[in-house]
């Protein structure tokens, strides 16, 4: 894990706080795009039919593991998307990561469980894209269908947006603001990815968030 002080966005050039001071909502702007950065995200692997394992995980970070494919457990400060039959990502907040991963490791090993808890918090980051047509906006590069009725809040997917591979999360669907999602990329890919989702987001009118 990189020092705080060390810690740089990798968007960090594109002074994208500065345009969000700078950028007024006006009427019409169909998307909005952020970066989350410094997000927690601590990868577990396991055998979901382990009932020691599925429990020591809940009691480490009193949260279970969901078992349905491509679903999000738990709320904001901390959540955990499934990403395989043994595989989930713990998305946690920025000073949450390193209390969750000890939590995990200590309960995991405390049991002789055949499992593997990783930070990977320095390796990605999370745009998120909402409004009104931000579904539009992703449809342009990700084969998923993204209809409501396939694909909705606590729902995730690992797939591909413009030839980048992320882990998409849905997060909220509203009839006056629209649908929100979190995209989490590797951080030598979000640059281009921030790019692509800018441009194509242009003719819907875009604000930074």
């Amino acid at each position: 894990m990189v020092d705080a002080y060390r810690l740089r966005s990798p968007l960090a050039h594109l002074a994208l706080d500065a345009r969000a001071r700078d950028d007024v909502e006006v009427s019409g702007t169909g998307v909005q795009l952020s970066e989350v950065p410094y997000q927690g995200l601590i990868n577990i692997r396991g055998d979901a039919a382990d009932a020691t394992f599925m429990a020591a995980v809940e009691k480490a970070i009193k949260l279970a593991p969901p078992l349905a494919a491509n679903t999000v457990a738990g709320k904001v400060a901390t959540r955990m998307a499934w990403l395989g039959p043994d595989e989930w990502l713990v998305i946690t907040r920025p000073n949450g990561a390193e209390r969750s991963l000890n939590a995990l490791t200590s309960a995991l090993k405390s049991g002789g469980l055949h499992a593997a808890v990783t930070n990977v918090s320095d390796a990605r980051t999370c745009i998120q894209i909402s409004g009104p047509c931000a579904r539009d906006v992703l449809q342009k590069g990700c084969s998923l269908d993204l209809h409501p009725a396939r694909f909705g809040p606590s729902q995730c997917a690992q797939t591909i947006v413009s030839k980048v591979g992320v882990v998409l999360l849905q997060t909220a669907d509203s009839k006056k603001s629209g649908p929100a999602y979190e995209l989490y990329a590797l951080r030598s890919f979000a640059p281009y990815l921030w790019a692509w989702l800018e441009d194509a987001s242009a003719e819907y009118g875009v604000r930074i968030a």
